[in-house]
Formats: C-alpha cells, structure tokens, sequence
C-alpha cells in the first residue's frame, strides 16, 4: 500500500508538460480478418470478428514510440464450413514505431513488433484441442489526425503472425496459421 501511494505521489509531482509529450491511450473497433493456412488439412478456417481494442504507446522521441496494443476476441473455428467450436485468444501485441515529421494535424506512423497470443476458453469438438501459446512478428501502419489539442481520430492497420498446432486426442493434426490483418479505427487522447 506504500508502495501505491509513493509512485502515486511521483507521479502527481511530474510536471504536466512531460506527461503531455510521453503518453498517448487510443481506443479503437478492429475488424480481425484471418488468413488461414493449415499444413495437411484443407479447408480449416477461423472467422472473422470485430472487437474493441485498449492500446498505451509511450513516446521516447517525438518521433519514436512504443505501443503496447491490448485485446481479446472469440472466434468459431470451421472445417469446410462446418462448426468444430470457439475459442478464445488474448495476443497482446508490442511495436516500436516511426512517427514521420510530425505535425500538430496529421501524423503518420509505421511500427514493427513482436506478439504473444495465449488461446483459452477453448471450446472445440470432443477430442479436439490447441496448443496455449504462439508468439510471432507484427507489422503496422497508421495515422493520428488532430480532432483537439490533445485528442485524435486513428486508421491503424496491422499484420499478426499467429499459429497454433491442433491436436485430436493428443495426436497433431496440423498447424493452424491464422496471421490475421486487423483494421482499426479509433479515438486517441495525449496525456
């Protein structure tokens, strides 16, 4: 509890121009689009879902960031159309971005990163299951565009590898590629 209270109070006596210039926290509507590939079993496929996502991106440089992106979806998964279950996946996702010459109106970016999906809440067809965890590579593009001094209209769109192996009865039957595009618009706000 003293702990809490110290960086609290640290925080508190940080002068309001640095926090102003360091931090930015956007909120956005994403459209996850799976492109699926499956080793050894073709027509695997995992839908498609729109979700809300968090993200905190700390800026080092007026020109350098680093985003921490923060969301979770449900996806049915399918085997030539039909339902084999859903499944839940968490893959919080790290970039270090490239903010071009910024201006106080529109501010283009590219990042590059790295991201950890964990599966859970898995609910497949008895016998059928995936391996927790998968980490891979991130791409990104995007624009801030100045609404107020500090608040933002974002276009973002990235490219996530994820994988995961699915099993019957322990047995692997093939690796799941699910490397989805995520389309996301949103709302940023500087503090």
């Amino acid at each position: 509890m003293k702990k809490s209270l110290l960086v609290l109070a640290l925080v508190a006596a940080l002068p309001t121009s640095a926090l102003a210039e360091n931090w930015m926290m956007r909120v956005r509507a994403i459209d996850i689009v799976p492109d699926v590939k499956s080793s050894g079993l073709a027509g695997l496929d995992v839908s498609d879902e729109v979700v809300p996502e968090v993200d905190f991106t700390y800026f080092v440089t007026p020109n350098i960031g680093m985003e921490l992106i923060l969301g979770t979806a449900r996806h049915e998964v399918t085997l030539n159309g039909a339902s084999l279950g859903k499944l839940n996946h968490l893959p919080p996702t790290l970039t270090v971005q490239y903010h071009f010459n910024p201006t106080p109106t529109i501010k283009p970016y590219v990042g590059a990163g790295v991201n950890y999906t964990r599966f859970y809440n898995v609910d497949l067809a008895p016998g059928l299951s995936v391996g927790k965890n998968s980490f891979g590579g991130a791409l990104q593009a995007g624009v801030d565009i100045a609404v107020t001094k500090n608040g933002y209209i974002n276009l973002d769109v990235k490219k996530i590898w994820i994988d995961t192996d699915v099993k019957s009865s322990g047995v692997k039957l093939t690796n799941l590629e699910i490397n989805p595009v995520v389309w996301g618009i949103g709302y940023g706000f500087r503090f």
